[in-house]
């Protein structure tokens, strides 16, 4: 066993099951990433791995070195207690033996009967104490919340004025102090900027031991996670490799999954027809037989496994009213201030009409307050605003501020379109997964998912030419931020959005600005192309002068890029090789499964198919190695030629 085994896990509340027949291992250098719909149940899974809220049935099985640390979404209760106080929890133990320690001393100060005793106890105690660190517990908590950006200032203040981030991060050094070598993290990146969540991917991939995350952040998963595990319908599918790998097994799996089904389908129908004709022969043989065929019927019909029907999911689009004309929003010298602090100033930007137009920025940079100043919701301190001709604004509130609690889902949807009929509105509620009894809950009960979707469904209904979204995918699981995605990719008019969503912003944004102090800085391109951009700036500005230890060593470096270059060329060749062998295989298991002699053998189906599905990992791989060799071997040859 590795650091933990989990069999036969199920679980229910009342008469709904949560999930069931759940097994897997941990391994000690497992990088897990645990994905599914909201309310899905990936939550009451971890708390089952806790035993904080046990399985009703099952085993969850950890080896004696194994020490648990859980990060839940939802931290810190008590507000009162100051960060530093809730890092130094970690230690409570070793607390609890310094109080002990100390009424020890004071009892033995003051002549107790039972002074052997408490001499003995004192000892034993100070031993472990020593043992464990106790004397260096307090100032490894200090140094641990320095680390992660923490002033004494803020150390002392109560968790209750820390900002989601802050609170995050604390649960982080909680679990840095805490000693586990596996750790189980619910929703770690929610509240946190994006360096913060670098911060915690360099921090996790450097981790010695293992752990399970729960995450929408598919950017993050496809960094670091080895393999993926979905939570679906009650069962638990376990994948090879991160998010966009999960993603092409799962097609494919669900593609498998369904041609057995059909094919045993129709095994099963033939086998009936054989027994019916069987019967109606009704001799002692053709009985003997039909009986035999009913068994293998059993058999088959035990062994199918039924194709999950597909969830409901999001499916909707933005249309426009008009064409906006090519010039949609320009703003010069923008600034704005809160109280006697600058926010920001001297902000230009140039947005035309049809880009997609992503604003980066640590958290409190004022990426929000510069969306409400466009809108006419903070007066900006100087500097113009201008939409161009036909620029019809819809915006997405992160915050959630623009729904009516005291109204019910259908109300808040017909009161800001009363034009429409109510069957047009119980339609479109619809699409955004309000059906039935469901249009008549009240706003104020709804989820932060269920809430965004009654805002995107009334940002849809507004036909904007020109959307100012600021974080839409917050509250989104990942099917609905895919859906908002694919709506947002087919939009034909502008996009300006605020969003920590580096998924999203590679897969959509053709410019970024990134908001500093003192200006917006333009980027062309998406997340990949930003970071590229930056680290080269980083390294144009910071690096030396090393032009005479070039001309030095310039035939020396040359012989070796070409070296360097002859063996890439001869991976990429083998590579490529063997792509072309395993696509002349897949074509040819292709045709083989297609035969009518396969489709009615079960048993050949099944080992065709498994066949393809090892090949078509291999090529996944394979392709994966090409793309990259074949940039290395680009950069090599123009270095060579250089």
């Amino acid at each position: 066993m590795g650091l933990m085994s989990v069999s036969g896990l199920s679980k229910s509340f009342g008469v709904e099951t949560v999930f069931q027949n759940v097994s897997f291992e941990i391994q000690q250098n497992d990088r897990i990433g645990l994905v599914g719909a909201n309310g899905s149940g990936k939550t009451t899974l971890l708390k089952a791995l806790t035993l904080e809220q046990p399985a009703d049935e099952g085993t969850v099985s950890k080896a004696n070195r194994t020490q648990i640390g859980y990060m839940e979404q939802h931290v810190c209760r008590d507000l009162e207690k100051s960060a530093y106080a809730e890092v130094l929890t970690v230690f409570s133990d070793l607390l609890e033996m310094e109080r002990d320690l100390e009424e020890i001393g004071h009892a033995i100060g003051a002549g107790s009967q039972d002074m052997d005793r408490l001499i003995e106890r004192q000892s034993l105690l100070n031993d472990t104490f020593l043992r464990r660190g106790g004397l260096t517990c307090r100032a490894r908590a200090r140094s641990t919340l320095l680390g992660l950006g923490f002033t004494d200032e803020q150390m002392g203040q109560p968790i209750g004025v820390l900002s989601g981030g802050q609170r995050a991060k604390l649960q982080l050094a909680k679990l840095l102090l805490s000693s586990s070598n596996l750790l189980l993290l619910d929703e770690p990146t929610n509240h946190l900027d994006i360096s913060s969540v670098e911060w915690l991917e360099d921090f996790l991939r450097n981790f010695s031991g293992a752990f399970l995350v729960i995450s929408h952040d598919r950017y993050f998963l496809d960094k670091l996670c080895n393999r993926t595990f979905e939570l679906s319908n009650g069962h638990l599918t376990c994948y090879k490799g991160g998010y966009s790998s999960y993603l092409s097994q799962k097609e494919q799996n669900d593609l498998t999954v369904t041609r057995r089904y059909e094919n045993t389908q129709r095994e099963i129908h033939r086998l009936e027809g054989v027994v019916k004709q069987q019967r109606q022969w009704n001799r002692e043989k053709n009985i003997r037989t039909a009986e035999s065929k009913l068994k293998v019927i059993d058999r088959l019909q035990d062994s199918l496994e039924i194709p999950e029907s597909a969830a409901q999911s999001l499916h909707f689009h933005f249309l426009i009213n008009q064409r906006s004309g090519d010039e949609v929003l320009k703003t010069k010298d923008l600034s704005l201030t809160f109280g006697e602090k600058p926010l920001f100033e001297n902000i230009d930007l140039d947005i035309r009409r049809g880009e997609r137009v992503f604003l980066l920025g640590p958290n409190g940079c004022g990426k929000t307050s510069l969306l409400k100043t466009l809108l006419g919701q903070n007066q900006q301190d100087c500097g113009t605003i201008i939409f161009g001709s036909g620029v019809s604004v819809g915006y997405y509130d992160q915050l959630q501020t623009g729904l009516h609690p005291e109204k019910n889902v259908l109300d808040e949807v017909w009161d800001s379109y009363p034009g429409l009929t109510q069957t047009q509105v119980r339609s479109a509620l619809a699409v955004f997964l309000f059906q039935g009894d469901d249009v008549f809950k009240s706003v104020a009960t709804l989820s932060g998912g269920e809430r965004a979707r009654v805002l995107l469904l009334k940002l849809m209904l507004s036909r904007s030419n020109f959307l100012l979204l600021d974080e839409p995918t917050n509250h989104l699981d990942i099917p609905s931020s895919e859906a908002l995605e694919n709506a947002l990719l087919d939009y034909e008019g502008t996009l300006l959005i605020v969003s920590h969503d580096r998924y999203l912003i590679n897969k959509l944004a053709d410019h970024i600005y990134d908001l500093r102090p003192d200006r917006a800085v333009l980027y062309k391109g998406n997340y990949e192309d930003f970071l590229a951009e930056q680290k080269n700036e980083q390294t144009v500005s910071g690096e030396p002068d090393l032009s005479a230890s070039k001309k030095e060593n310039s035939y020396q470096l040359r012989k070796e890029q070409q070296a360097h270059l002859r063996k890439m060329k001869a991976d990429l060749g083998r590579t490529e090789n063997r792509i072309d062998e395993i696509e002349n295989e897949l074509q040819s298991l292709n045709e083989q499964l297609q035969s009518p002699e396969i489709v009615s053998d079960y048993q050949a189906t099944l080992e065709l198919t498994q066949k393809i599905n090892a090949l078509q990992s291999e090529n996944e791989e394979l392709m994966s190695s090409w793309e990259t060799l074949s940039k290395e071997v680009d950069v090599a040859e123009n270095n060579v030629k250089q």
